[in-house]
């Protein structure tokens, strides 16, 4: 894939998760501004009907008396009314006597009514008149005592202190019952202040001092909004948990939310991937090219050789035959060298690989390596140590790889020394594992070539030090085979001190 193909494809899906995350974004403003709303409103309308229900209960209280005075009174005229239609009924009499008989089919008698009075007669429709304006008197009695009960009201409550005038303990009860009625059951502290800020009651003595709180989650209605009073009193509520309860409305907002992290997160990998992917696929063709170029070396000296072998003109002298088996030696070990590399790549591109697992003793594999590199390290003035403890040292393994392995990180050791070697092959058990460690007096490594060590490809800055060969693939190659094994490898290296690997493998008792 070209990089311009890709960088249009991540833009591309760039700018849609732009998009995606800006509608949510809004989605998510807006619907915790409608919620914040609509809680706003429940607040309020419950202060305002408790609000309410206080003044009201004022009121009512300091109406009781008057109210308890006209039930008397209207007690006492009850009484008398009592009386009176006794009275009534001996004043008024009615006359039966005079009758008129209906026709035999009817079957009823229709009596005609007189009211008489005792001195005189009197109509329907006075006495009607006489009872109404009788009522109408009383009713205007009794309006012109509770107008003037409702005025003396009001004029003397507005000079009362508020404490007398609100039961600060029957308020806390109808503010939670107003809240809960309208669908608001939070924590909340409410208190009394005056205009100016000063408290005059709280539920909580911290109310007053908390700072934290922001205006907008504290909440005010006045006492007594109809009163034209100096006196200007408010009750202010603020609820800990505002912010808590409107995230928590919008539950069902977390799967999207999540769904989004979770697809942008798989984008990131897979744009993540596909850079690597390329990454790899240049240094793999870096690698064939420069495969293709080494292996030209060796196949034109190997090609010289043979034809200086088959010139007659060329003197076959000991030294000249002698000299001509050196450089094909020399040149073939090359190749064979290059072709490992190139079966170490074909390696890496086989998900799994076939091994030929046959037992075997790593204290004897140890031994051998270190006789064979010995004389090339003693050459430069170094040495190597060999230290095997390991009594259980029988595992299962494929012996070409695994001598491979080891071979590679000696190799390593080698190559990476900038002063006579001195390298320590050791082996151990612990429990049912052999562990197998090498350590050198070499360049060392940073921390984060120690991170890269194992990848593929990556090769590690040998300083002033510009003679090492490779294609990076030594060290990746040891740890897939140590995996395929069933074991660990771990590094530990400090610059210009030296470099230890620890391998860990399970030994034949564990299978």
């Amino acid at each position: 894939m070209k990089l311009r193909t890709i960088i249009i494809l991540i833009l591309s899906m760039v700018l849609s998760f732009v998009a995606l995350i800006i509608i949510q974004v809004r989605y998510v403003k807006e619907n915790s501004e409608m919620i914040e709303n609509q809680f706003d409103a429940s607040v309020r309308r419950s202060l305002w009907q408790t609000v309410f229900l206080v003044e009201e209960n004022e009121a009512l209280e300091y109406l009781g008396q008057t109210l308890e005075l006209l039930d008397y009174q209207k007690n006492s005229k009850n009484l008398r009314q009592e009386r009176g239609l006794s009275d009534i009924d001996s004043l008024f009499s009615i006359d039966t006597l005079h009758r008129e008989r209906t026709s035999e089919s009817s079957k009823f008698i229709r009596p005609k009514i007189r009211i008489s009075t005792k001195h005189g007669k009197a109509t329907i429709e006075e006495t009607s008149k006489y009872l109404q304006n009788k009522f109408r008197k009383e009713f205007s009695r009794s309006k012109t005592i509770l107008d003037q009960a409702v005025f003396r009201w009001l004029r003397e409550s507005g000079h009362k202190d508020i404490r007398e005038r609100i039961d600060f303990k029957e308020l806390n009860y109808i503010l939670e019952r107003y809240l809960i009625s309208n669908g608001i059951d939070l924590p909340f502290y409410y208190c009394v202040v005056d205009k100016n800020g000063r408290e005059i009651f709280s539920c909580n003595k911290e109310i007053g001092d908390n700072k934290q709180e922001k205006s907008s989650s504290v909440y005010r209605q006045k006492f007594f909004p109809l009163e034209d009073s100096a006196q200007e009193v408010y009750l202010q509520v603020t609820f800990p948990t505002k912010k808590n309860y409107i995230i928590n409305s919008m539950s069902l907002l977390y799967p999207s939310i999540i769904l989004i992290l979770l697809i942008l997160g798989i984008f990131i990998v897979a744009v993540i991937v596909i850079f690597k992917q390329k990454q790899l696929n240049s240094i793999k063709t870096d690698f064939v090219n420069n495969m293709t170029h080494e292996l030209k070396t060796p196949i034109a000296s190997i090609s010289l050789a043979s034809q200086m072998l088959q010139d007659p003109g060329v003197g076959k002298t000991p030294e000249t035959l002698k000299h001509i088996s050196k450089v094909v030696k020399e040149e073939t070990n090359r190749l064979s060298r290059m072709v490992e590399e190139v079966l170490k790549l074909s390696l890496f591109e086989t998900e799994k690989s076939t091994y030929n697992m046959k037992e075997m003793h790593i204290n004897e594999l140890i031994a051998y390596t270190s006789e064979i590199f010995s004389l090339k390290v003693n050459s430069k003035g170094g040495k190597i140590t060999t230290i095997l403890k390991a009594k259980d040292d029988l595992i299962l393994a494929d012996e070409v790889h695994f001598t491979n392995v080891i071979h590679s990180i000696v190799d390593n050791a080698l190559k990476y020394s900038d002063k006579p070697l001195l390298l320590t092959l050791e082996t151990w058990n612990e429990k049912d594992n052999l562990m197998i460690s090498f350590e050198d007096n070499g360049i060392g490594m940073s921390k984060e070539d120690m991170k890269r060590i194992f990848d593929k490809f990556y090769r590690v800055s040998t300083g002033n030090k510009h003679d090492v060969k490779g294609f990076g693939l030594g060290l990746a190659y040891v740890k897939k085979i140590i995996q395929e094994h069933h074991g660990t490898i771990k590094v530990d290296s400090e610059l210009n001190i030296g470099t230890k690997f620890t391998i860990t493998l399970p030994t034949l008792k564990k299978y």
